[in-house]
């Protein structure tokens, strides 16, 4: 039998109230039918005359059901067909090469599969599609029509992966993102991609003024980028009227393009209601070197921090506030601690970090970074000093005293001259040129090993470069001859995988031997290090064929 429709095109439910003939097997009406269904036919038999608990009951609920259904759509006229929709838009990239095309129908088919805890030489495929998207969208491909579903799902399961999905996906994904309702983000994310550009004045006030936050945020971050004075005006124009919360995003725009025409309106935020909204404006003031926050900032950190020549040596002497009066709190300052931190500490680092950088050579009798940093300080303010000039140092940029502060990487952690926290010198290493980066890890890792290094290498730039590479390598290597606990460097392993060079696989190829089991080594400590081996020459020797499946064909 053909469905028949209502004319608005929906498939009606069973009319709960309808009321089967006199003659059909049950004359029980929906309702009856459904509390049946819910109790059970042992406990509500579905028609009269069934006694419950036989065993004809639960086909008699269903034959009731099912007549109930047919009787309500036979009395239904057919409905008109749906339009249909209009026809997709043409996308003038090329096509993806056949190659490339297969590649990419195995990535998304393996999105499904298990992936935690997976362990074998086969390469992680899901863990490929980020660098597969980024290719493919750098050399300008398109994606055959067939995969445009299975892109599409990906992106909805995988927000990360959105940005560069949706821009491979191209007119054609947006189109069909249209007519699935499980899509609409891709809808919501273009909608907000375009509104990157600023638009006409008139009609930024409108969205400024009527638009939901969102598309507020967006504008106001669009017209920073290509005129921060407009944005400011836009900002100053409903600032008293906005909610605390509101206030805070919308001030964290001004980052971007952050000048000195920005600090007349951040000195009248410091008094602002909201405690966010005020430590925001400071932090912001603070990276600005010549605002009037960063010099009472720094008259209050030179009172605190000076140079003692006494003892026959330089050192640094702290006398950290005795309290949080009211204009430092006006400046930023919170006053009380976290818990487990003294007060004194507390308040000290915050005065520290807002000052300029350019106060400590001028206290310090025109001394280098590096040979303040190396000054020894007393009475035990060495790692609450070192640890506030780093934040300084991250919140001001300053790479001068970010390598002031790292020291040498071959110096153990515990006896350099600047700080010891790896969290800190991954902050100060992002601070710094991407080749530089690369090398002080290289050197760190070639030093210490790989124990420590996880969150160093996390600010590298991807492929890494070849010092780095042969160092993690060289280090995992190590680490097995040793035969240390393989599982702790699973973390390093996967990095390996994905930001390796490539071309390095063939050199590689030796470390998936299998070795003796050492006697001292963890029980199948061998076997996992050359499965590990094998999966990351395998994922580079992979990532090199998506790389050549990827590369136009001149015609």
């Amino acid at each position: 039998m053909l469905p028949v429709h209502r004319a608005d095109g929906d498939v009606p439910a069973p009319d709960p109230h309808a009321v089967p003939d006199a003659d059909a097997p049950s004359a029980a009406s929906w309702d009856e039918l459904v509390t049946s269904a819910l109790l059970g036919t042992d406990r509500r038999p579905p028609a009269p005359g069934l006694a419950p608990g036989t065993q004809d009951a639960p086909r008699a609920l269903l034959d009731a059901a099912a007549l109930h259904t047919v009787r309500r759509r036979a009395g239904l006229s057919p409905a008109p067909a749906a339009a249909l929709p209009g026809r997709a838009p043409d996308d003038p990239r090329p096509l993806l090469p056949p190659a490339a095309e297969l590649r990419l129908a195995q990535l998304l088919a393996d999105r499904t599969a298990p992936s935690g805890g997976r362990r074998g030489a086969a390469p992680d495929l899901t863990e490929l599609i980020p660098q597969w998207l980024t290719t493919a969208n750098r050399r300008g491909f398109r994606p055959p029509a067939v995969l445009l579903p299975a892109l599409l799902d990906a992106a909805r399961a995988r927000t990360d992966l959105r940005p560069n999905a949706l821009a491979f996906a191209g007119p054609r994904g947006l189109w069909l993102a249209a007519l699935n309702p499980e899509w609409k983000f891709a809808l919501r994310d273009s909608a907000r991609r375009e509104r990157t550009g600023v638009p006409d004045p008139e009609a930024a006030r409108r969205v400024w003024e009527e638009g939901l936050f969102a598309e507020r945020v967006a504008l106001l971050a669009a017209i920073r980028s290509a005129d921060p004075a407009g944005a400011l005006a836009l900002l100053v124009s409903t600032w008293s009227g906005e909610r605390a919360e509101d206030r805070l995003m919308f001030l964290d725009s001004l980052r971007t393009g952050l000048s000195a025409p920005d600090e007349e309106f951040l000195e009248q935020a410091l008094s602002d209601r909201s405690r966010n909204v005020r430590a925001t404006a400071a932090e912001l003031l603070s990276t600005l070197p010549e605002s009037a926050l960063g010099a009472r900032m720094a008259a209050r950190a030179r009172s605190c921090v000076h140079l003692d020549r006494t003892g026959g040596g330089a050192s640094i002497a702290v006398e950290a506030p005795h309290e949080c009066d009211t204009a430092m709190q006006h400046d930023g300052v919170t006053a009380t601690p976290p818990s487990g931190r003294g007060e004194r500490d507390w308040w000290l680092g915050q005065l520290v970090e807002a000052t300029p950088l350019a106060t400590w050579s001028e206290r310090f009798g025109s001394r280098t970074p590096q040979e303040i940093v190396a000054l020894p300080v007393a009475d035990g303010w060495t790692d609450s000093l070192h640890a506030a000039w780093c934040r300084a140092a991250v919140r001001q940029r300053d790479t001068v005293w970010a390598r002031a502060l790292l020291g040498a990487p071959t110096t153990p952690p515990t006896q350099g001259t600047g700080t010891a926290s790896l969290a800190e010198r991954a902050k100060l290493l992002a601070t710094l040129p991407h080749a530089e980066r690369a090398d002080w890890v290289a050197g760190f890792i070639a030093a210490h090993g790989l124990s420590e290094a996880f969150q160093l290498l996390g600010v590298c730039t991807v492929p890494w470069s070849g010092a780095l590479g042969s160092a993690v390598v060289d280090a995992l290597d190590i680490a097995r001859d040793a035969g240390s606990y393989p599982w702790s460097f699973s973390g390093v392993m996967g990095l390996a995988e994905r930001c390796l060079d490539p071309g390095e696989a063939d050199r590689l190829s030796v470390l998936t031997a299998a070795q003796d089991e050492q006697e001292d080594a963890s029980p199948g400590a061998d076997g996992y290090w050359s499965e590990a081996f094998q999966r990351l020459v395998s994922t580079l020797r992979l990532r090199a064929a998506m790389e050549t499946e990827l590369t136009p064909v001149a015609l």
